[in-house]
């Protein structure tokens, strides 16, 4: 495992018409092996776009970025995506998809039924591995989405709105599996989220962009993910620093926001 630098990143895209968009400008990150980090912004800030380019989804239009000493080109197994909505295959039941990318790099059957088996275990779906995607619930599915992201020992965990479509309830209980993965695995993580609560419970450093161009406007280092990991999330809210911190960034991200609209209605 190695950190994750992201070197001068600006990314444009050309319309089909004519004209471009400046999503991102100038963006640069040194993100240390096994830090959990949060992204929050503005709609239409380039926090979708940064995680598609680290994920190698996209090329950027200058700069780059590096796991290591691997320029990101492409996609690889060293960086996983878990997306918004699962992307699980819905013909397969949950224990193969869980071992599907091992299978996929020919990994015998014997160590994939042990890989399956532990995962199940870690996110608590033990009862459900031969059940087919669509009988299971909207967390469960985010779950096994995880699970196969694990299956294939990333060394980053990238999370695009993950828990946005879920309920409140269970996706609590997400978010402390979500802190749960991160303390027991070590893995880098880097989790785009629009909930100002989620980005400060799952951000031990917590980055609030600015609007389009996407840049850098503010970075938090923050004690709540640490105190969260295996405590109740509800008691954590109530730590004093946490409400004042949460009004700060929802202030600056509405502030954001009026300015954008000005910008539209002028």
């Amino acid at each position: 495992m190695s950190g994750l630098i992201i070197d001068d990143i600006s990314m444009t895209f050309q319309l089909p018409g004519g004209g471009s968009v400046e999503a991102l400008k100038n963006i640069n990150l040194d993100i240390k092996e096994g830090e959990l980090m949060s992204v929050l912004g503005p709609s239409g800030c380039g926090k979708t776009t940064l995680l598609n380019i680290l994920a190698g989804f996209l090329a950027p239009t200058s700069g780059h970025s590096r796991l290591g000493e691997d320029v990101v080109t492409g996609p690889h197994p060293a960086r996983g995506m878990v997306f918004q909505k699962g992307a699980l295959f819905e013909w397969m039941s949950v224990s193969d998809n869980i071992g599907f990318g091992p299978k996929m790099k020919g990994t015998p059957q014997a160590e994939i039924d042990k890989i399956v088996e532990e995962l199940l275990d870690i996110v608590g779906l033990q009862e459900f591995s031969k059940k087919m995607i669509y009988e299971l619930s909207g967390g469960m599915q985010q779950r096994v989405a995880l699970a196969r992201c694990l299956a294939n020992e990333p060394d980053v965990v990238l999370m695009d709105e993950p828990l946005g479509a879920l309920d409140a309830l269970t996706r609590e209980k997400m978010q402390a599996l979500v802190l749960k993965l991160w303390k027991e695995t070590g893995k880098t993580i880097i989790l785009i989220t629009h909930s100002v609560e989620e980005a400060l419970l799952l951000g031990e450093r917590l980055l609030v962009m600015a609007p389009r161009p996407g840049r850098v406007h503010k970075e938090y280092r923050l004690p709540f993910a640490e105190i969260g990991a295996g405590a109740d999330l509800r008691e954590v809210k109530k730590h004093p620093d946490f409400g004042p911190k949460r009004d700060e960034i929802l202030n600056m991200i509405w502030d954001m926001e009026e300015e954008i609209m000005g910008r539209k209605e002028g």
